[in-house]
């Protein structure tokens, strides 16, 4: 148990239960409240990265800031994505990535393939379950994840 998401501002997340990722911390040792409330992705081309994510995660793309593409969450308390133009390409390895839990890896894969991303050939087995190491259609990474049940 991490954190608490029930509509009375407590706060629990499991691993397995996905439904619950989109909730805010209480961190009663500091006293206030952190909510995680969006992720920008720098990319040389918003809309191109908005078709991909918008189609794989089920948002809907609308204008943000001058140049921006932000994703628009399905419900008031999952985070907003944003998609930011920024000149320089994309260079190394990213340092922070998203993990998409999934009930069928294998399904999910071809899914991304489909919409013009790419499966890296990474491929992890945990006890808790498997992950795929796969990216956009700018080479952003993020990995597929199957728990176990």
């Amino acid at each position: 148990m991490v954190a608490d998401c029930a509509d009375d501002d407590s706060l629990s997340l499991s691993k397995t239960d996905s439904s619950k990722i989109d909730c805010a911390v209480q961190w009663s040792n500091v006293g206030m409240r952190i909510r995680w409330s969006g992720l920008t992705i720098d990319c040389a081309d918003p809309a191109r990265l908005a078709t991909f994510w918008g189609a794989l995660l089920d948002r809907e793309a609308r204008p943000g800031l001058p140049g921006w593409v932000e994703l628009a969450p399905r419900h008031e308390k999952e985070p907003r994505i944003n998609l930011q133009p920024v000149p320089e390409p994309k260079s190394g390895k990213v340092r922070i990535h998203l993990d998409i839990a999934v009930d069928d890896i294998d399904s999910m894969v071809e899914r991304i393939i489909s919409l013009g991303g790419r499966d890296t050939g990474e491929r992890h087995e945990y006890p808790e379950g498997v992950v795929i190491v796969l990216a956009d259609p700018e080479g952003n990474e993020f990995c597929a994840v199957q728990y176990y049940d």
